[in-house]
């Protein structure tokens, strides 16, 4: 073996570790919003929570990765410890899929059928589709990340040839037959592997370079079974380093994961070399295959999985002995948006879009509740509208820095798109629960001056109220939903709103000029009428920009001026519907006929093209 080899052994080393993070990184950003659905059905059955990691770790083809993201998830409060542990389970058994898509390189045969089953004689094929697609493809579009999809398997499968045809003439080396013998010590064969992927930080990869080992004739099963088991432990290292800083419950989901894999270890070596003594397998000092290392790979996996999944509770009690609580535990606080996250972007983004809904669930309640003072005072009520503002406040810093970070990952254009529309709207909903506090003063002033409204001037109002509670629900629901149409039905109501501002100051002034209001009044009116128009507008410009993103564009100004224009009929319909259903009593100063129309259930609205 000369120096050139070692040069080509390193070449084939990067090739075959950058196809797998690109293939990787590509198969989760194509999965995009599907791997985010998957995550978000977090349950706390094991079997699910095993099947959930299994998928999850099959598509990024990273158990360390899926590790991570329990690790942030339990950090972030969406799942509990015990949830976790299932999707540990589940993960070391997804990457075991890897080693198999690698394992068919080791097919041998002369028919065209065998020929064709082996990766190396239709990878250089789907590399150069790959490049194709990648290159046609526009910067984001889904046929790219497909195109990389397919160039990441392409140079894995190369890396992998280019080590074993440079690893190959080892094979002639006594020393090295003699290394390999050494490892047959199950501990030195456990610290190796451990070892190695500590260091690769994949478990999968470091598989795949004892596969590519299988060429040189050297690696035995009796070698290769305990460095198979200490490719699992070291394994651990990731979540262990990711959960340094994090809350107790993630620590201990990290240790969970050590744990199972330790134990998991021992359990199945004493398994295997027990049987061994009295059955003495006939492979066990044979040369290992790329099948074979599979094929331990996944039995060690499979077994330790079904052995310890029933004392799942047992592990989690492990760990809570390992990370105790403590007085300090009790001031920890959940994070809203863990950084552990942004390894995986498409998650991040999901976990982004769930906080973005959470704030504006706040930004509502927030608002109804402020709008209530208005009518009738509560001291409760308004420290709650205080606290929530608080609230919409470090959401919108924690979100905004959040997405910045996000900003810089390599995104889908689907997962772009949702980062662009929360960059857009989340200083709307915070202006709209500043507002809130706004008409919480409004109410606080009303209720200290005493001042009395006319039966009149509270019907104007209801009307008015129940049309603004009406554009910041639909506002709500169609930003949580990411539903464009709904945001559709938001500007025609909006200009409802902004219409009945002005009417309600105009039968203010004919009330005033009749002597049935008083001009204190007047003064909190304007006030009220002021926040009134401005949270409308923040809908506007919330729903606005999910449409305007969704188009790839953002000109407001051109937007609104292309509706009201008369070149939206579905606007001028939307329109007239919602201005007759919110319309006031007739000008006489002892009617509640509007009350009473604000107060009725809204018609179900006929959907409009």
């Amino acid at each position: 073996m000369s120096i050139f080899n070692v040069f080509t052994l390193m070449g084939g080393i990067a090739m075959f570790l950058y196809g797998m993070d690109l293939m990787g990184k590509a198969l989760e950003q194509t999965a995009g919003n599907k791997l985010q659905g998957i995550l978000s059905k977090m349950t706390a059955s094991p079997i699910r929570g095993l099947l959930l990691g299994m998928a999850v770790t099959a598509v990024i083809q990273s158990s360390g990765a899926t590790t991570v993201m329990a690790v942030g998830f339990v950090n972030s409060g969406l799942m509990e410890l015990h949830q976790a542990i299932g999707v540990i389970m589940g993960a070391n058994i997804g990457t075991t899929v890897t080693s198999w898509l690698m394992s068919l390189s080791g097919l041998e045969g002369d028919s065209f059928l065998v020929r064709m089953l082996n990766p190396n004689a239709w990878a250089p094929i789907l590399g150069f589709i790959g490049i194709f697609l990648y290159m046609m493809g526009k910067d984001k579009d889904r046929k790219r990340g497909v195109g990389k999809i397919l160039i990441g398997f392409s140079l894995l499968m190369s890396g992998m040839n280019i080590m074993s045809n440079a690893m190959s003439p080892l094979a002639d080396e006594p020393w090295f037959m003699e290394l390999f013998l050494s490892f047959s010590n199950p501990l030195l064969g456990v610290l190796v592997g451990a070892l190695l992927t500590a260091v690769l930080q994949s478990s999968s990869a470091s598989v795949g370079i004892l596969q590519a080992l299988t060429s040189t004739g050297a690696v035995t099963y009796s070698a290769a079974v305990p460095i198979i088991m200490g490719q699992n432990i070291g394994t651990t290292i990731t979540a262990l380093i990711s959960s340094a800083g994090a809350n107790k419950n993630a620590r201990r989901t990290a240790f969970v994961h050590l744990y199972f894999n330790v134990i998991g270890t021992v359990v199945f070596l004493c398994l295997f070399y027990g049987l061994n003594a009295v059955f003495q397998f006939s492979f066990f000092n044979e040369t290992a295959t790329t099948f074979g290392i599979a094929i331990v790979h996944t039995i060690f996996n499979v077994v330790t999985t079904a052995i310890l999944l029933p004392f799942n509770r047992v592990l989690e009690k492990l760990a809570i002995m390992t990370v105790p609580d403590d007085a300090a535990d009790e001031s920890e606080e959940i994070s809203l948006l863990d950084n552990r996250l942004l390894s995986t972007p498409s998650v991040a983004v999901g976990r982004a879009m769930l906080t973005g809904g959470d704030m504006a669930e706040i930004c509502r309640t927030a608002l109804l509740q402020a709008m209530s003072t208005t009518r009738k005072w509560d001291d409760a009520i308004a420290d709650e509208v205080n606290r929530k503002e608080d609230a919409v406040d470090h959401y919108e810093d924690v979100l905004g820095t959040y997405l910045v970070k996000l900003s810089a990952k390599n995104l889908s254009r689907e997962d772009n798109r949702t980062v662009n529309t929360l960059l857009h709207t989340i200083n709307d909903f915070e202006r709209i629960s500043d507002h809130a506090v706004n008409l919480l003063k409004t109410g606080q002033e009303i209720h200290e001056k005493n001042i009395a409204f006319s039966r009149e001037a509270l019907d104007d109002l209801s009307v008015l109220e129940a049309a603004l509670q009406d554009i910041v629900n639909r506002t709500v629901d169609a930003f949580q939903k990411g539903d464009c149409y709904a945001a559709g039905k938001i500007e025609p109501l909006e200009q409802v709103v902004d219409g009945l501002v002005r009417e309600v100051k105009t039968r203010h002034i004919a009330r005033l000029q009749a002597g049935a209001c008083t001009i204190e009044y007047g003064f909190v009116l304007d006030d009220l009428l002021t926040n009134y128009e401005r949270i409308a507008d923040h809908c506007s410009n919330i729903a606005v920009a999910m449409i305007e993103v969704a188009d790839d564009r953002f000109d407001t100004h051109e937007y609104l001026n292309h509706i009201k224009n008369g070149e939206s009929p579905s606007f001028e319909k939307r329109y007239e519907r919602y201005r007759g259903r919110y319309t006031f009593a007739p000008e006489s100063y002892g009617g509640s006929a509007g009350a009473a129309q604000a107060d009725q259930p809204a018609p179900k609205e006929e959907e409009q093209p």
